[in-house]
């Protein structure tokens, strides 16, 4: 299993070769609005993958689809956060301690 640092540097390893393949077809790479705007279409590709979890919508093989989706958004959110400067080990931490503390009251 990896560690969360180490599937972070994976992710953003990831997002400069795409950034290299955009500047190479556009002239340029995704901002990171655009980013966040690609990361918009993968939440609804994940709505429609709960949907077809639930037999609402007909997708085959919609669990292994799920997954997938669920790890693109992870990394989406990951890349968002380099490009934000967020440390997200840190916020994730802080934003649990948080609702945990809510829920302890």
């Amino acid at each position: 299993m990896q560690t969360f640092q180490e599937m972070d540097d994976r992710a953003w390893a990831i997002r400069q070769r795409y950034a290299a393949l955009e500047a190479a077809r556009y002239g340029r790479p995704w901002t990171a609005e655009e980013v966040a705007l690609g990361f918009v279409g993968d939440v609804g590709d994940l709505m429609k993958l709960v949907q077809a979890a639930k037999g609402v919508r007909a997708i085959p093989e919609a669990k292994a689809k799920l997954a997938h989706e669920l790890a693109d958004c992870l990394w989406s959110v990951m890349v968002l956060a380099r490009l934000y400067d967020v440390d997200l080990a840190a916020a994730f931490a802080g934003t649990m301690g948080e609702l945990e503390q809510r829920l302890a009251d």
